[in-house]
């Protein structure tokens, strides 16, 4: 439907696609789609125009074309990005939403397609991640998640469905195995004794920010990519921008003091499309209200162009080394 809130553009420009004309995305490595929805959110609203604002946010020309200084490749050009627009995502009609987003993911899934979701609050993981998992194998998808929270409530505000609860959903539903659930970058005071008990008998994995701090980020990445490849069919990478430390990304609706830097999350998301077989993404949690000078949001649009650069890197067989320097092979002593 373009657009739910503002104008009607695609990611940086890219080609529009529909998804009730399957042929105007046939050929594409990677599909845009937009969740606005926040009736899940808990605290602070506004994640609805979270996918207009990571559009749309950037000082670039919107000619859908971002060659990767580091990596030597355009994602956008080399993965055929197409932009299928937004889902019609009503708050009041939560059911009827996350069963529209979880057809579409699916669809695009099947497709061939990697789907890269914009949010919305997240409680859109759990349609992205159950479409992903029809396609690719009930329990066969193993989930990376970014997130100062866990998300793994029982319920909140009485209901199953809200931006608390969707890892809980879908472990309980099996869309994907807990064994195979990792967590980076948690902090802060909530969930309580009662729902850490359930995530440990679910064998989930999580790394607690003293951790990351304790061992560096690196080694923690390093160690949750062996576990997340073991077993599965697929990763689903799922990325919350209060992940970051508020002060880097105002722009959420329950930040968390402490988190990772902007360059950190950068680096590893990075990462998690260079080394996992990648089956979906979605980055989630942008409120534009409350965000300052657009920084959550410039943050959210390259947390998806790295992802989908190391996707593209991947690809090609990683033809560049990401720290090789930036001339390398350029230039009068090359000739």
């Amino acid at each position: 439907m373009g657009n739910m809130y503002g104008p009607d553009a695609t990611f940086l420009g890219v080609p529009a696609a529909r998804l009730e004309e399957p042929e105007s995305f046939a050929g594409a490595r990677a599909v845009i789609v937009g969740a606005p929805f926040d009736g899940g959110t808990s605290h602070r609203p506004g994640a609805r125009f979270g996918p207009m604002a990571i559009r749309l946010t950037d000082y670039l020309p919107h000619d859908g074309s971002r060659p990767h200084l580091a990596l030597g490749v355009d994602p956008l050009q080399e993965l055929g990005v197409v932009d299928v627009g937004d889902i019609e995502m009503l708050s009041g009609e939560t059911e009827q939403a996350l069963d529209r987003l979880a057809a579409a993911v699916e669809q695009i899934a099947r497709s061939g397609a990697l789907p890269v979701v914009l949010g919305g609050d997240h409680t859109i993981a759990l349609p992205d991640v159950t479409g992903v998992a029809r396609h690719v194998g009930w329990g066969s998808v193993s989930v990376v998640h970014f997130d100062a929270h866990a998300d793994t409530g029982d319920t909140q505000f009485g209901s199953l469905y809200g931006h608390g609860t969707p890892m809980r959903r879908l472990i309980e539903s099996g869309a994907t195995r807990g064994d195979r659930f990792i967590q980076i970058g948690l902090r802060g005071y909530w969930p309580g004794p009662e729902t850490l008990d359930w995530m440990a008998a679910q064998h989930m994995r999580s790394y607690e920010m003293t951790e990351v701090v304790g061992r560096g980020l690196d080694a923690c990445l390093t160690e949750a990519f062996a576990l997340a490849t073991d077993g599965c069919e697929g990763v689903f990478v799922s990325v919350d921008v209060d992940v970051v430390d508020p002060g880097l990304a105002p722009g959420t609706g329950t930040p968390e003091p402490g988190g990772l830097s902007g360059r950190q999350l950068l680096d590893a998301v990075r990462r998690v499309g260079m080394e996992l077989p990648l089956v979906g993404v979605d980055v989630v949690e942008v409120s534009p209200p409350f965000d300052h000078a657009e920084v959550t949001a410039y943050l959210a649009n390259r947390v998806v162009l790295e992802i989908l650069s190391g996707v593209a890197w991947r690809r090609k067989g990683g033809a560049r080394r990401p720290d090789a320097p930036l001339l390398e092979g350029r230039g009068p002593a090359a000739s």
